[in-house]
């Protein structure tokens, strides 16, 4: 009896391998067949496999135009090239989508913007430089044209803003805390880098509408973007650029705005709570050097008043506000050029009128005031449009479907933070600021109007 049973154990041991090679076989010549089916489809369809490609081409380079934003020198170039090429490529093949009435106004203003900017260097007579900013506005308009035609998946913007945020977070940590740096940066000016890691990081906190009701791997992406959020603060504490900390507020509107009709009471008050508690942490911790920060420009200003010292951080910017606004008064409508802007400054810090020290920078670390200052009445207008324009279309899918409103959401936080960073930073006067931004805009506006058209909101024909 011993020998039969060992016997059929060996049996049904046997048939079980048998039963397992031939199920493996079978998901193999299955899964063969689904290839053979795919690659026939793409072989008889080449039209499927350039939108393929094509949108693949458009998830790579969104994602690489934040993900490497401030962790690699000139980061944020690399998503924008690689847009800019396959948008002019799209001209040159006259395959250009076909346009709404919204989408002429975004490429009508960012050819505006740049417009002013190149008459003005051609008037000034300052060749080379002085086109090199406002031409990449002009770039990024193939790069609209493109996401237009081709829009990325949200996993991919969203993805990008994460990575990126989390990593300048990271290294901002390691400088101020292990390299032992006064402020930390990046590859790029240190305002410039701790707003743009705080704009990252705000916008992963739009993206968190995307994650709660994205079908797959919806934990993995809401720990993600939180932690991209969180990336994003901490580059911006410890380069200790105050300017994006003031329009916080603004920041938290406007995701009420876009997300607070989902929100239980319970929820709106914990999140009260949570941000109260938060801002109190932040203040109180010296490791942060927000404190610091604060209690210096408190300084800064009372030194201002008195006349004990003007050559401060804060004290330099009044008085750079105030040299710039007698400048304006002489020449409100034409403005006096970049070269002009410098000669005249340099003028009044001799005279006394502004501190020397204020006088020697090259823009008024205010962009409302350096554009009238420089460009006149008519580069105050087109910054002016640059910025409400976009917000007020992107405002309109706020009343769209879920699934697409955190593009709308982000692409109003764009200008409502630029508006912030440029209240004590020319911030468009360096080339992170007018990439990010330029190119942000054609990515988010992109994609806003090519779902827009296709689910009846939003743009109008």
């Amino acid at each position: 009896m011993g020998r039969g049973h060992a016997d059929h154990v060996e049996w049904k041991i046997r048939q079980h391998e048998t039963v397992h090679k031939s199920e493996k076989k079978y998901f193999a010549l299955k899964n063969l067949a689904a290839m053979k089916r795919m690659f026939a489809l793409n072989a008889l369809n080449p039209a499927a496999q350039r939108t393929f490609i094509s949108t693949t081409t458009t998830n790579v380079a969104v994602f690489l135009l934040t993900a490497l934003a401030l962790v690699v020198s000139s980061g944020y170039s690399l998503g924008a090239l690689v847009l800019m090429l396959a948008g002019l490529g799209l001209m040159l093949r006259r395959e250009l989508p076909v346009f709404s009435r919204q989408d002429e106004i975004v490429m009508g203003i960012l050819l505006a913007y740049a417009m002013v900017g190149i008459v003005r260097a051609l008037w000034d007579g300052e060749g080379a430089r002085g086109l090199d900013e406002p031409l990449r506005f002009i770039c990024a308009i193939p790069a609209l044209c493109w996401v237009v035609r081709y829009p990325p998946s949200q996993a991919f913007l969203w993805g990008g803003l994460a990575t990126g945020a989390t990593a300048a977070g990271s290294w901002a940590t390691w400088q101020k805390l292990i390299d032992g740096v006064d402020r930390a940066t990046g590859y790029t000016h240190v305002i410039q880098f701790g707003n743009l890691s705080i704009f990252m990081g705000v916008l992963c906190l739009a993206g968190l509408g995307w994650a709660v009701v994205v079908p797959r791997y919806r934990r993995i992406w809401i720990a993600a973007l939180l932690v991209g959020a969180l990336g994003g603060v901490l580059g911006s504490l410890f380069s200790g650029s105050r300017g994006g900390w003031i329009g916080l507020p603004l920041v938290l509107l406007v995701l009420y705005r876009g997300y607070g009709r989902h929100f239980t009471v319970r929820l709106k008050a914990t999140a009260v709570v949570l941000v109260l508690v938060g801002a109190a942490t932040v203040y109180g911790l010296p490791q942060l050097g927000v404190q610091e920060r604060i209690h210096q420009a408190v300084s800064d200003i009372q030194q201002y008043v008195t006349g004990e010292n003007r050559a401060t951080s804060v004290g330099a910017r009044f008085d750079m506000w105030l040299g710039a606004a007698i400048l304006i008064v002489e020449k409100p409508l034409t403005g006096w050029g970049s070269q002009g802007y410098a000669e005249a400054m340099s003028e009044l810090g001799d005279q006394g009128v502004i501190d020397p020290y204020a006088a020697q920078f090259e823009h008024a670390h205010n962009e409302f005031v350096d554009a009238q200052a420089k460009r006149g009445l008519p580069g105050l207008i087109v910054l002016l449009a640059l910025y409400l324009v976009p917000m007020r279309l992107f405002y309109q899918g706020f009343d769209g479907p879920i699934s697409h409103r955190p593009v709308a959401v982000a692409g109003v936080l764009l200008p409502v933070t630029y508006m912030d960073f440029g209240l004590s930073q020319s911030f468009l006067t360096h080339n992170s600021g007018i990439m990010m931004y330029a190119f942000l805009l054609a990515v988010l506006w992109g994609y806003f109007s090519h779902y827009a058209k296709a689910d009846h909101y939003g743009c109008r024909h």
